[in-house]
Parts: C-alpha cells; structure tokens; sequence
C-alpha cells in the first residue's frame, strides 16, 4: 500500500468514486489536467462516500453554518484527492502542494472563508504531512457556486513522472 494510501487508512478515510452529476450537465473539461510536473485540479465540489453531489447546500452565513462548512471543505478534499488517484494511480506521485483556490458560497458581508476553508487545508496537511503538503492559499467568498455548493476548491501539485 502507499504511503498516502496508508494515511487515509490509519485517519479512517475513504476517497469516494466519480462524481455523479445530474445526466443532463455536461462538463467538457478533464477533473485533473496532467502538464508536465504538474496537476492543475479543476474546481470540485463535495462528494457523499456514493459519489452523489453532497451537502448541505445554500450560503454560509445563512443555511449553512462555519463549521458544516468546514466539514463539507473536508469532503471537497476528498473528492480532489479521489479525482487525483484515478488520473495519477498513485498519490504517492504527488511531491507538493503548490496552490489551493477556496471559493465560499455566502451571505453578503461574511468574512470568515478563510475558517470553512481550514477544513480544506487541515486534511491535506493531516493527509501529506507538513512538507509535502504544505501550500499557499486564497479563501474567497462569493455569491453563489455550481450546484448550490457552499464550497468549491481548485489545486495545483508538483508531480514525480
């Protein structure tokens, strides 16, 4: 088993399978674009172990609260790290962590994205440890995301061929 398949295991974590979306949206770009030593991630949004779309839906701030958007920050990770093994076939091949785009579905005027972002952030550092996993980040809040996600995250890693 892998180093970071082994991690998963030992935090009792399963990543979930293709994302199901509704049969009539179509997404015609690929969830993990491989250039060189590089893997730009598409923005994903969370997933239930099933792979069916998860929630809570709605703002945060209004329907959903920081810490259920925290939880749900931890499931888009997730759902990154399940789209990064499929396309890599091993996330040991992940060397860094570059960049992390955090985008919160909000109410006008909250200004904690940073906080339900954490939850995004804590996985990747629980999962690949501080040196590897460690990365620069934005945490935006914005009016509203693709599905009614309280949140959506998008990623750069530095890859070994």
């Amino acid at each position: 088993m892998s180093k970071v398949g082994a991690r998963l295991k030992e935090l009792g974590l399963a990543l979930p399978p293709p994302v199901q979306v509704p049969p009539s949206v179509v997404l015609p770009f690929p969830w993990v674009n491989v250039r060189g030593d590089r893997a730009l991630i598409s923005g994903h949004g969370p997933q239930e172990p099933d792979g069916r779309l998860a929630g809570p839906f709605g703002a945060v701030g209004d329907q959903v609260s920081i810490e259920q958007g925290r939880e749900i920050a931890r499931k888009v990770g997730l759902s990154m790290l399940g789209s990064l093994q499929r396309e890599l076939g091993d996330l040991d091949r992940i060397t860094g962590w570059y960049r992390v785009f955090g985008m919160v579905n909000c109410v006008h005027g909250f200004d904690k994205p940073p906080a339900v972002i954490n939850g995004f952030s804590e996985l990747i550092l629980d999962v690949f440890g501080p040196e590897i996993g460690r990365h620069s980040r934005s945490a935006i809040g914005v009016a509203g995301l693709p599905f009614n996600f309280a949140v959506e995250v998008e990623a750069e890693v530095m890859i070994r061929h």
